[in-house]
């Protein structure tokens, strides 16, 4: 099995402001519904492919608000989680997808192990080193990071409407969610709960514990359900609700 990408995929992470005045270090694992061009479309349609399957839709957009308005650093994925969801570790079947809510994925469907390495060495590794090594920088330099990554949600699930708008997930460590979850209780502007849609029982907190919980620093998981953000008004809105919270619970902790 040879390469995947090609030089004209270019790097599956990008990091921007990397200088930031704040602690917060926002990561986006599914911000992109990019396939590598080796991959074609892995034998889905084009509705499939901008569907929720392959990406998370307004998460990046929200995180990248996030980012100017509490001077942050983000890291996120280039590549569509079908081709490896790097908040997934490589022996889970999610990973690499066989199936994703109603679609089957015929590019997935049988994987050879020298073609699940290939991904696993030029889609998961890069991202994990990348954080990594931010994360061990910034700690080395009196500078330890808040880890906060950023998902979005579909409205209904298997015919079921979702009412929560926001989730507020984590691990183990949950002094943050805590912390935020307190200071949005009096807000009625979004329905946000603890640990919904998903929590840790769905393994969704790869990140958090990988990155978070294994360094002792705090870090949080966001679900925005997705019908919320698919506007730029409605991406500023949220991007703002965060933001409010996140800097109040930070200071909160930090005090």
């Amino acid at each position: 099995m040879g390469a995947l990408l090609t030089v004209e995929d270019g790097a599956p992470v990008a990091l921007e402001n990397a200088e930031a005045g704040s602690r917060i270090l926002l990561v986006c694992e599914h911000a992109s519904r990019r396939l590598p061009e080796r991959l074609g479309t892995l034998g889905l349609s084009a509705e499939a492919l901008e569907s929720h399957i392959a990406w998370d839709p307004g998460a990046l957009a929200v995180c990248r608000l996030l980012t100017h308005a509490l001077d942050a650093t983000l890291l996120y994925q280039r590549f569509s989680r079908l081709v490896y969801d790097c908040n997934r570790p490589p022996d889970s079947p999610s990973a690499m997808p066989r199936l994703s809510e109603i679609f089957d994925i015929p590019g997935n469907a049988a994987l050879s192990d020298a073609e699940r390495l290939v991904r696993t060495q030029e889609i998961y590794s890069p991202f994990r080193t990348s954080l990594s090594e931010l994360i061990a920088a910034r700690v080395a330099n009196g500078r330890p990071p808040v880890i906060v990554t950023l998902h979005s949600f579909t409205p209904v699930w298997h015919g079921q409407p979702r009412e929560v708008e926001v989730g507020i997930l984590h691990d183990s460590d949950r002094r943050l969610a805590d912390a935020f979850l307190s200071d949005a209780a009096g807000d009625d502007a979004f329905v946000t709960r603890r640990n919904e849609p998903y929590g840790p029982q769905d393994g969704v907190t790869h990140t958090l514990i990988e990155h978070g919980v294994h360094n002792g620093l705090l870090n949080v998981m966001i679900e925005i359900r997705n019908d919320l953000i698919a506007t730029k008004d409605g991406q500023r809105v949220l991007a703002g609700y965060i933001g409010t919270h996140l800097g109040r619970a930070l200071a909160s902790l930090e005090t």
